[in-house]
C-alpha cells in the first residue's frame, strides 16, 4: 500500500463498470505530459509506421486540439523510432517545433548505446542541445532478454551519468530481470521506465512481470511511467478495470514520488483517445491526495527532466 493511500486502489472502483460509461472528475491540475511523439514522414523515414493506421504526419497543433480541455503545461517529445541514421536530424527538427510551440520542453533523443563511436558523436552532438535530456535505445527491438547487459551497452549507458542524461527503458516485460541488473550496475545514472514495463494486459499476464516491477522499484534511481497502458490490452474492447491492477502495482511499488503521467500519443490512438485516457487515469486516482495527484501529473516529470 503507498503511504497517504489509505486503502488499496482497486478497493475504490467499482468493477464491472464499461469504459463508455465512465465519467472522470475534472483534474483541474496543470499536466506536464512526460512521453509524447511527434513525426513527418514526408521529412524522415519511419518504418514501423508503414503499415499502421497512425502513419500519417502527428504535429503539435494535433496534439494540442486532441488535448483541448485539460492543463497541458509541458510535455516531453520522446524518440518516434526514425530510421537510426536520421536520429540527429529528428532532434534537430523537434527543436524547430519547440521554437514555435515552448511547452515542448524537453527531448528524449536516439543513441546507439552498443556503439562506442557513434554514441560519442551522438553525446557530443546532444551536449549543445540543451532541450536533450534523456537518451532512449529501445531494448523492446531487441530479440535477446539480456541484450543490455553486453559489456559495451553497459558501458555505454554509464557515460549517460557524466553526460547527465537520464536513459530511458523501452522494453518488453519478458526483459525486466535483464533491466534491473542493468539498473544495479549503473547507480550514477537516472534510468525511467515506459509504459509501466509493457505487461501484456491482454492476456491478463501479471506474473511474472509483478515481481520484476517490484524488484525494479526496490532500486533508488530509477522512476516509472504511467504510460501505454490501454494498447497493452485489446485495443476495441479493453475496459478500465482491466488496467488497474497494473496502474495499482506501479502506484504502490515505486510510490508518487517515482511515478510519472504519459500520455504516449498519438500511439496511444490505437486503443482510445488521449482525454479517454486523461479520464481513465483520473478517476483511477481520484481518491488520492491533490498532492499524490499533482506529484503523478506534472511535479515528478519536472524534476525529473528539469522542465520547471
Amino acid at each position: 500500500m503507498v503511504a497517504g493511500l489509505g486503502i488499496p486502489l482497486l478497493q475504490r472502483f467499482v468493477l464491472g463498470e464499461a469504459a463508455s460509461t465512465l465519467v472522470a472528475p475534472s483534474l483541474g491540475l496543470l499536466i506536464t505530459d512526460s512521453h509524447a511523439h511527434f513525426w513527418d514522414p514526408t521529412l524522415l523515414d519511419y518504418p514501423w509506421l508503414r503499415n499502421l493506421p497512425i502513419g500519417g504526419s502527428k504535429l503539435p497543433a494535433d496534439y494540442w486540439e486532441a488535448a483541448a480541455g485539460f492543463k497541458m503545461e509541458k510535455l516531453v517529445f520522446v524518440q518516434a523510432g526514425c530510421r537510426q541514421d536520421q536520429a540527429r536530424s529528428e532532434v534537430a527538427w523537434v527543436e524547430k517545433l519547440a521554437r514555435g510551440e515552448p511547452r515542448i520542453s524537453a527531448i528524449v533523443a536516439f543513441a546507439p548505446m552498443d556503439d562506442e563511436k557513434a554514441l560519442a558523436l551522438a553525446l557530443e552532438d546532444f551536449a549543445r542541445r540543451p532541450l536533450v535530456k534523456g537518451i532512449r535505445h529501445l531494448l523492446q527491438s531487441e530479440p535477446e532478454l539480456e541484450f543490455c547487459l553486453r559489456p559495451q551497452f553497459v558501458a555505454g549507458v554509464r557515460r549517460l551519468g557524466k553526460a547527465k542524461l537520464a536513459f530511458e527503458v523501452g522494453a518488453r516485460a519478458e526483459q525486466l530481470p535483464a533491466v534491473a541488473k542493468l539498473v544495479e550496475r549503473c547507480p550514477e545514472v537516472s534510468f525511467v521506465l515506459d509504459h509501466l514495463g509493457n505487461p501484456r494486459i491482454g492476456e491478463s499476464a501479471f506474473k511474472p512481470w509483478d515481481e520484476s516491477i517490484r524488484r525494479l522499484a526496490a532500486l533508488p534511481n530509477i522512476a516509472c511511467k504511467v504510460s501505454g497502458a490501454a494498447t497493452k490490452a485489446d485495443w476495441k474492447s479493453w475496459k478500465p478495470e482491466q488496467l488497474r491492477p497494473y496502474i495499482d502495482h506501479v502506484l504502490q511499488t515505486f510510490g508518487f514520488h517515482r511515478v510519472m503521467f504519459g500520455s504516449d500519443w498519438p500511439v496511444c490512438t490505437l486503443a482510445c483517445s488521449l482525454r479517454r485516457w486523461l479520464e481513465v487515469l483520473s478517476e483511477m486516482t481520484s481518491g488520492c491526495t491533490r498532492a499524490e495527484r499533482e506529484r503523478l501529473f506534472a511535479g515528478n516529470a519536472n524534476k525529473f527532466f528539469g522542465t520547471l
